[in-house]
């Protein structure tokens, strides 16, 4: 039987998990139908976490487009794993993201790069390194030889995940960006 042209969802990556605060949330691959979640999501981030995630100030409107949240969330899982964490509101029994991680392989090479995004209210909870942990995992699976993050200086939730996963830091033809690369 022929491979399909587009990999099925990857159901045996969705998990529970429980943050630092005892909050039970669900750790899963992003789906097209998350677009009105990442809308949301967009709108809790301050300006701090917005610059140091995407390195300049983007208006949410444009965060938030359509057209872009669509190729964020209708992605190739042969070519990218993104997962967001996905909890419900006990107050309004809607679900809500509290933060999105992504690994994005780099084409005609055995690497990826990560990133991961936290909302400000979801910080400090270990989201990040449980995502970090997540996409290292993705891309044993997938047999890539390494990932690589680029962080600025200044983003030192991200310097302290490189550092807790041993990813080797270096410096960058771009003085504004630090690389972190972890071999696998």
């Amino acid at each position: 039987m022929p491979n399909p042209a587009v990999r099925p969802y990857p159901t045996h990556y969705v998990g529970r998990w429980t943050t630092k605060d005892g909050t039970p949330v669900t750790i899963r691959p992003i789906r097209p139908e998350d677009e009105p979640l990442m809308v949301n999501f967009h709108g809790t981030l301050s300006e701090q976490s917005v610059y140091l995630r995407y390195f300049h100030m983007e208006k949410l409107d444009s965060r938030v487009a359509h057209d872009r949240l669509l190729q964020k969330c209708f992605i190739d899982y042969d070519r990218e794993m993104a997962f967001v964490v996905d909890r419900e509101n006990s107050s309004t029994g809607e679900h809500e993201i509290l933060a999105v991680g992504r690994m994005t392989k780099i084409p005609d090479s055995s690497e990826a790069e990560v990133a991961v995004l936290v909302s400000d209210q979801a910080q400090k909870q270990g989201l990040g390194a449980e995502l970090v942990r997540r996409l290292i995992e993705v891309a044993r699976d997938e047999k890539l030889e390494r990932i690589i993050a680029v962080i600025l200086p200044e983003n030192h939730g991200m310097m302290a995940l490189a550092r807790h996963f041993h990813f080797t830091v270096r410096g960058s033809a771009d003085p504004n960006v630090i690389i972190a690369v972890l071999d696998l």
